[in-house]
């Protein structure tokens, strides 16, 4: 089958692109307007994309034009966010906060989620996840109407003492039982099964890449 995105409505491009892209990782992140109200909110669509500047994107789909969701509205505003990771642990406190709460709300506490103080931004981090990336806004870019991308640099990260080795910088990261985002609006897959495929030595990769000059010579 081939499927021509133009032809799609925007709810079923949607469909096809997050049943397709998967396991996505999943950014909660914390933001604050300028009353000092908390709001925390989960989007998989998100990832780290460079690591000079550290540098993390995230897309925040409004609800129209005219109703943004807190989370834009407050990077927008401040230029602040906090990425928190999800995992297994806080994956059911992440999914409560997905409900379109009224902006007073602070979702941290219904959710039940303790308020880390961040180090150089005014948004707090969550204690119960283990790692947590401290970031500012480094551009907004509108993609359509309501979508927006936040392409933001990291400038401090909180990671859970007994995850990480500060002699090696190494992080368990197989200890931290993250979750991903899959297909649909309610399944999710765990990191648990993993398997190690090294990188081709430099010799192996040599005789590649001399195999595939030799085919092209035929």
């Amino acid at each position: 089958m081939q499927i021509d995105f133009a032809k799609l409505s925007t709810k079923d491009r949607y469909k096809m692109l997050v049943s397709s892209v998967v396991p996505r990782p999943i950014a909660l992140v914390s933001t604050i307007d300028h009353n000092g109200i908390v709001n925390a909110a989960p989007y998989s669509f998100f990832n780290a994309v460079c690591d000079s500047p550290p540098t993390v994107v995230l897309g925040v789909n409004s609800h129209g034009p005219d109703n943004a969701k807190d989370t834009a509205n407050n990077i927008r505003n401040t230029g602040e966010f906090v990425v928190n990771l999800v995992t297994e642990e806080i994956a059911e406190g992440m999914n409560i906060t997905a409900v379109d709460f009224d902006p007073e709300v602070d979702e941290f506490d219904v959710a039940g989620f303790t308020h880390g103080q961040s180090v150089k931004v005014k948004p707090p981090y969550i204690v119960e996840s283990p790692i947590s990336f401290e970031c500012r806004r480094i551009v907004n870019l509108e993609l359509g109407i309501g979508r927006n991308l936040v392409v933001g640099e990291v400038l401090y990260m909180h990671v859970r003492d007994d995850l990480i080795d500060m002699d090696k910088l190494y992080i368990d990261t197989a200890a931290t039982h993250m979750i991903g985002r899959m297909h649909g609006r309610g399944w999710y897959t765990r990191t648990r099964d993993l398997f190690d495929m090294p990188r081709l030595d430099d010799s192996k990769a040599a005789e590649i890449v001399k195999a595939s000059k030799d085919r092209k010579k035929v």
